[in-house]
Parts: structure tokens; C-alpha cells; sequence
């Protein structure tokens, strides 16, 4: 009896399937802005051509301009979450980020220690806006919990040094190397620095951002300040460097493509509010503007603002 031809065979149909993106599990506050939190991370991490696992660690009250407020989600359900699909899904790099209070951070250390070898991402934001008693707990449970684990940690230079050296009283800033070094002590094996001032040159003020190790700073790029506030910029460079790694990429050419892909986003971005600019993670899929559009090659008024929105500016944090 001939086989019924309208029956697929399903050995043949996997053998077809193409390959699945390198998934990147995010472990993130659930921000409804869009700017950062966990919608922030499955944008970019999508942008960059990899497929995001979210995990929200909580739930964070906030418009475009500032946080208000936030709810931990429970830590045995932040488990949950991620251990549910930690079986059935290969997993290619960690993205961690806002997680909380400190019982998340324990529940989120214990599951990347089952995983010693899937490289990670830890972003530290700004986090003034968490009571003082809390922020205390959170940030050491964070340094003894998470940074072991940690590939590279990022973030801004002041929220590093607040971080990692809270009884620095030099009058001069920490250089990369010596946050490197103070990350180093609790495991990080290298640091991403961003927003290092620059001395000013007339009116241009640069930023400096760099890859370092305890041994030294090891590759970074150079972006010109405005003073203009983006939300966001943080989680974007964290998720895309994951992406990065979780795809193969060296550190250094991930972190070069990573700040790059930032600046673009930066440079893309738009202000959906009242208050500031979100980066465009998709700034590659807007078609190019038409002749006598704003910002079409040959205009006769020059974009006085590099692209962005009024006000907007590149400014990393």
C-alpha cells in the first residue's frame, strides 16, 4: 500500500527547520516605558538577531522621566520562571539586571551557579531612587552573589564607584583598571565603564568607555557629550554585548560592536513622552527618508541636532 503523500513526514520536516537564534536569558525588572527593564532587553536582544528568554525579577512604576515606585516579584516564582524553560531551551548567554531586593538576587545566583559556563552579563543602573536600608542590602547581595559569576559587569562610572568603592575619597575619579580591580575582588573578570568625562576641549565635552581588566584598560570608544538625558542606555549596551557573546563574538570586538550599535540607537532616538529620549534599538529598519523629507541627503536646512529629537543628546548612564 503506497504511503498517503499528504502526510508530511516529520523526521523531514525538523531536518528543514533552520537554526535557532542563540537565546539569551534576561533576568529583569518589568518596565512599562519600554525604555529598559525587561522590554528594553528583548528589543535589543532581537535587534542584535538573537532570541530573549525574560524573566521578570519586578515590577517598576515609572514614566519616561523617573521611577516612582517598584514590586518585587516573589523570588520562588523569579524562580520558576527561569527554571521552567531552562529545560527545554539551550541557553547561549545571561543578561542580568534590576532584580529587586536581595532575596531575588540569591534565587538568580543559585540558578547561574547550575550554568558555570554560559557567560554573563550584569548591568548595575542608577538605583538612588531605592530606599537607602534596601539599596544597602541589594547592592551587597549583588557584589557577593552575582559579580562571581559575572563575564563582564556594566555601568556608568559614578554608579561603579558608588558600587564597587563607596569609601573612595580621592579627589581624583577611579580609572576603569581600579574599578576592574575592586570588581576583580568579588569575581567580575572585567568591567565595562561608561560616561568617563574627558578633559573638555572648548566647548566639546567627550566621554570616554572602556573595557578593563585588573591588569588594564583593554579596548573602548569615544562618544561627544550633550546635555540632554536618554533612559535606557544602560540595559541597551548590557543586552546587546550579551547578544554578542551568546553568538560567539570575542569580548573586545562584542564590546566595540556593542557600544556602536549604543551610539546608533542614541543617535535614533525618540522622545515617546513628556520626559526623556529612548534609544531606537531598531534604527537599521527605518527606510531612508525620501527627497523633501527631514533629513533627506540634500535638504536645505541642516540637521542642527545630529539626528535626534530636540534636546536629545548621546549621553550614556
Amino acid at each position: 500500500m503506497n504511503p498517503d503523500p499528504s502526510v508530511a513526514d516529520p523526521g523531514a520536516a525538523v531536518a528543514e527547520e533552520p537554526p535557532a537564534p542563540a537565546c539569551v536569558m534576561s533576568f529583569n525588572a518589568s518596565d512599562a516605558s519600554g525604555a529598559g527593564g525587561s522590554g528594553g532587553d528583548v528589543a535589543t536582544i532581537a535587534a542584535m538577531g538573537a532570541h530573549t528568554l525574560p524573566v521578570i525579577t519586578s515590577i517598576v512604576l515609572r514614566d519616561s522621566a523617573e521611577v516612582f515606585d517598584q514590586h518585587p516579584i516573589e523570588a520562588e516564582h523569579v524562580a520558576e520562571q527561569a527554571r521552567t524553560i531552562l529545560e527545554d531551551v539551550t541557553l547561549a548567554a545571561w543578561k542580568v539586571g534590576f532584580l529587586g531586593n536581595a532575596d531575588n538576587v540569591a534565587a538568580v545566583a543559585e540558578i547561574l551557579s547550575d550554568y558555570p559556563d554560559v557567560p554573563l552579563v550584569a548591568y548595575m543602573p542608577s538605583l538612588g531612587w531605592v530606599d537607602e536600608d534596601d539599596l544597602q542590602n541589594y547592592m551587597e547581595a549583588f557584589r557577593e552573589l552575582i559579580l562571581p559569576a559575572a563575564e563582564v559587569l556594566v555601568g556608568n562610572h559614578k554608579t561603579l564607584t558608588d558600587f564597587l568603592l563607596p569609601d573612595w575619597d580621592n579627589e581624583r575619579a577611579p580609572s576603569a583598571r581600579e574599578l576592574a580591580v575592586a570588581a576583580g575582588e568579588h569575581g567580575a573578570r572585567f568591567v565595562l565603564v561608561t560616561g568617563v568625562m574627558l578633559p573638555s576641549k572648548g566647548k566639546e565635552q567627550w566621554i570616554d568607555n572602556v573595557l578593563a581588566s585588573p591588569q588594564g584598560a583593554l579596548t573602548g570608544e569615544k562618544f561627544e557629550l550633550f546635555e540632554a538625558g536618554f533612559v535606557g542606555a544602560g540595559d541597551t549596551l548590557s543586552a546587546a554585548l550579551a547578544a554578542l557573546l551568546a553568538s560567539g563574538a570575542e569580548l573586545s570586538d562584542a564590546v566595540g560592536e556593542a557600544l556602536q550599535f549604543l551610539d546608533q540607537s542614541l543617535d535614533a532616538g525618540f522622545r515617546p513622552g513628556m520626559g526623556n529620549v529612548v534609544p531606537d534599538r531598531f534604527f537599521w529598519a527605518l527606510p531612508p527618508p525620501e527627497d523633501g523629507e527631514a533629513g533627506a541627503e540634500g535638504d536645505a536646512e541642516p540637521d542642527d541636532n545630529n539626528g535626534l529629537p530636540p534636546g536629545a543628546s548621546r549621553r550614556v548612564h
